[in-house]
């Protein structure tokens, strides 16, 4: 792939592809030290990360590449003189060999991607989407349950605004027998753009309106928090408070249950579940290093 803008891109076999590839890289990674030696890759982050913007950064450096980087770009750019985004990619793409970018806009990267000539990499486009995340989770997922056909996944938190559910779904929903449960207060349910979608490709789905009548043999619950941020621009007022989990909580469920959250928690989650084995969010966050590893050497090595 030349760029990775959405999810709606990737075909089954080519993640697959991804997948086989974040294994090899992960697993010896000093054969991959040196792919992007001489590359210089430019990280463009208009909105705060920690995750995404420190293993991107950290995948590029273990390839070889060197990093130049805006952090708060909003900020800390010519945007701030009115540039547009448009124009500061053309600027920056005569200085890098790839950009990464995260942008509050929803169609940032598709913006982007119409005036670039060296790979764009989405990573967090408004409430939209966030396909490197969706790898990662989905990477992280078979890791842990040697599968990705038939699962059973508890989808909780701000289903509407939260675009690694949304890039999630779309990966997700390439398998077989996906069955879908979603818990969120009312303003937050999943847009009826990815109900459709989950209609149409045969995932069965169901709505809850509390933790006590998800299935308790789920696969996966993957928690989210709420985007306040997005929400105050919105004038919508919601609270996680109907649906945190704590260790309690995640006893009523099933011993092969694996409980997931793309991080930062905030109220909807409580630390008294970190020692849990099935707890894997801080392992899940690690596996974003090796698949954007995997991510950067497709689109800068494979591309040729």
């Amino acid at each position: 792939m030349k760029h990775l803008i959405s999810c709606d891109q990737i075909k089954k076999e080519d993640l697959l592809s991804l997948l086989t590839l974040t294994d090899k890289i992960k697993n010896n990674p000093v054969f991959y030290t040196e792919t992007l030696k001489n590359k210089v890759i430019a990280t463009l982050f208009y909105e705060p990360s920690t995750r995404t913007r420190l293993s991107f950064s950290a995948a590029a450096v273990r390839l070889g590449a060197s990093l130049i980087n805006t952090e708060n770009a909003n900020e800390n750019s010519s945007a701030t003189k009115g540039e547009t985004l448009e124009d500061t990619i053309r600027i920056v793409q005569g200085y890098a060999d790839a950009i990464i970018l995260r942008h509050p806009d929803d169609e940032a990267a598709q913006r982007a991607v119409q005036v670039a000539t060296i790979p764009i990499i989405n990573a967090g486009s408004g409430g939209k989407e966030h396909p490197s995340q969706g790898l990662l989770d989905l990477y992280t997922i078979n890791t842990y349950k040697k599968r990705l056909d038939n699962l059973k996944i508890a989808i909780i938190g701000d289903l509407k605004y939260g675009r690694t559910i949304h890039s999630l779904l779309k990966l997700l929903t390439l398998f077989d027998g996906i069955e879908i449960h979603a818990l969120s207060v009312k303003e937050l349910e999943l847009p009826p753009l990815f109900e459709n979608l989950l209609k149409k490709r045969n995932a069965k789905y169901t709505k809850h309106t509390t933790l006590n009548t998800l299935p308790k043999d789920v696969d996966i619950i993957y928690q989210t928090r709420i985007q306040k941020e997005r929400l105050q621009n919105e004038g919508i007022q919601a609270s996680a408070a109907s649906f945190i989990i704590d260790k309690k909580q995640f006893d009523t469920f099933s011993a092969d249950t694996y409980l997931m959250h793309p991080l930062p928690r905030i109220e909807e989650m409580n630390s008294d579940i970190d020692n849990d084995p099935r707890a894997i969010f801080f392992s899940q966050a690690h596996n974003g290093m090796y698949v954007r590893m995997a991510v950067l050497y497709q689109c800068l090595c494979e591309n040729k």
